[in-house]
């Protein structure tokens, strides 16, 4: 899927550029980068040229999105399960997992890691759901690095058999617990410098307390993200009370997965008791708009969380919840949901939404910290984006560039993309896929998941 002349391109410089510093635009700079990351942010010097500068006239700067939850695989389940509530969606969903085989998952996760990075994330989480076919992983660890986007590969696990899915996960896609961490350690052996492993729970009901126990342990002593859908319906809480005997927040505690290193995603249903568990913990939350709309789930309480001191980051979801990956038009949509909720216009401006989108759950994801939440600065990976507004007329005129971003901003306008300061956009284009072939590929699919 490569393509025959997708040859690296490494920058050191992006030269008279217009750079978002995380409160105001700043005209004519020059970004100066070492080993793939910003040494420099300065006023423009003339004179650079050479096959390592990257000319920025005329071009807005921006840090790379955070993608900070996705199912890769979900791709090849876009429209699937539509209209309905979320646990037969699951199911749904679910028959194409276990459909998937590693061409199948390798062809979707190149096209939804592409999508994103055509929209400018440079950074995804990948929430895989459990799976007992280790070359599942292989081929989804593959695609991700051929498209060269930088990564948290969530590998799946689940202890809690129940087909229903109301207290347990599906029994034909679990293994043993100590199998799924051991085959964990085997990715991150040959992972690569860009993508880190994690660990990837379904949701509270498909893990006992034991389990999550050698979970959280496990990832303690590697020092990895564990990612787990939590509170994104009020199912979680009831099937948690109904054979626990505890509240989901009071379940996952139980099971030593409240830290610094927990990103729970959605949360629309997150009381106060519970994001306050959450702060008082240090954990993250993945905060999906559209996924949400999608699935009629609910508006995530997103100011009540920031103001609990809950570190937030913003995230599509899988294709088959979304249908996108694009996290402009997730950016719009989240900005727009919060303000219609809260009744005001004055929320979620496009500096807190970029500070969301590209910084919010660093911390949990092991991510580098930016000095500047949101802005290009000194210390940041050059994991960046270059937007050219004329890209598309629906754009102009620009007289405010950070409310065009945040009003009207779409994939057609992201001109290049870095990753680690290597090029993999080019002119709004993959510099290292053949997407000609990529189309051909998923052409040829059957939708159904048959041979």
């Amino acid at each position: 899927m490569l393509r025959p002349d997708a040859a690296p391109t490494r920058i050191d410089t992006i030269s008279d550029v217009t750079v978002w510093t995380g409160a105001a635009w700043r005209p004519h700079t020059d970004v100066l980068i070492t080993d793939g990351v910003v040494t420099e942010v300065r006023d423009h010097v003339p004179g650079a040229a050479g096959p390592g500068v990257l000319d920025g006239v005329g071009g807005h700067l921006i840090p790379g999105f955070v993608n900070t939850h996705t199912h890769v695989q979900q791709s090849l389940c876009r429209g699937v399960g539509e209209g309905r509530p979320l646990l037969e969606w699951l199911l749904a969903v679910g028959e194409a997992m276990n459909a998937v085989t590693p061409e199948r998952a390798y062809l979707a996760a190149v096209a939804a890691a592409l999508e994103g990075l055509l929209s400018g994330t440079t950074t995804l989480v990948e929430h895989m759901w459990p799976h007992p076919d280790p070359e599942v992983h292989d081929a989804v660890l593959a695609a991700l690095s051929d498209v060269g986007v930088r990564a948290v590969l969530g590998r799946g696990i689940a202890d809690r058999e129940d087909p229903t899915r109301r207290w347990g996960f599906d029994p034909r896609l679990i293994q043993p617990l100590d199998a799924a961490l051991a085959d964990t350690d085997r990715l991150a052996a040959g992972a690569g410098d860009r993508i880190t492993l994690g660990l990837a729970v379904p949701n509270a009901r498909s893990m006992t307390i034991e389990g999550m126990r050698t979970a959280a342990a496990f990832a303690r002593d590697r020092d990895l993200t564990v990612m787990i859908h939590l509170s994104e319906t009020g199912t979680d809480d009831a099937m948690c009370r109904a054979n626990a005997g505890l509240s989901a927040i009071d379940y996952l505690a139980a099971g030593g997965l409240i830290g610094e290193r927990l990103l729970a995603v959605h949360g629309v249903e997150l009381d106060a008791d519970a994001r306050r568990a959450l702060s008082a913990g240090g954990a993250a939350v993945s905060w999906n708009p559209v996924s949400n709309m999608r699935l009629g789930s609910g508006v995530a309480p997103v100011r009540e969380l920031l103001a609990d001191g809950v570190a937030v980051g913003l995230g599509v979801d899988g294709a088959g919840s979304n249908d996108r990956q694009d996290m402009l038009e997730t950016l719009r949509a989240g900005a727009y949901v919060q303000r219609a909720h809260a009744r005001r216009a004055d929320l979620f401006d496009i500096g807190s939404m970029l500070a969301i989108a590209c910084d919010g759950a660093a911390r949990a994801l092991g991510l580098p910290g930016a000095s500047t939440p949101g802005g290009v600065s000194v210390g940041r990976l050059a994991d960046l984006t270059l937007l050219r507004f004329d890209r598309d007329f629906a754009c102009l005129p620009v007289s405010d560039p950070g409310a065009t971003l945040l009003t009207c901003g779409t994939p057609r306008i992201v001109d290049t993309v870095l990753v680690g300061g290597d090029v993999v956009v080019a002119d709004g284009r993959s510099a290292r896929i053949d997407v000609e072939a990529l189309t051909a590929a998923l052409v040829a699919l059957d939708p159904h998941g048959q041979p």
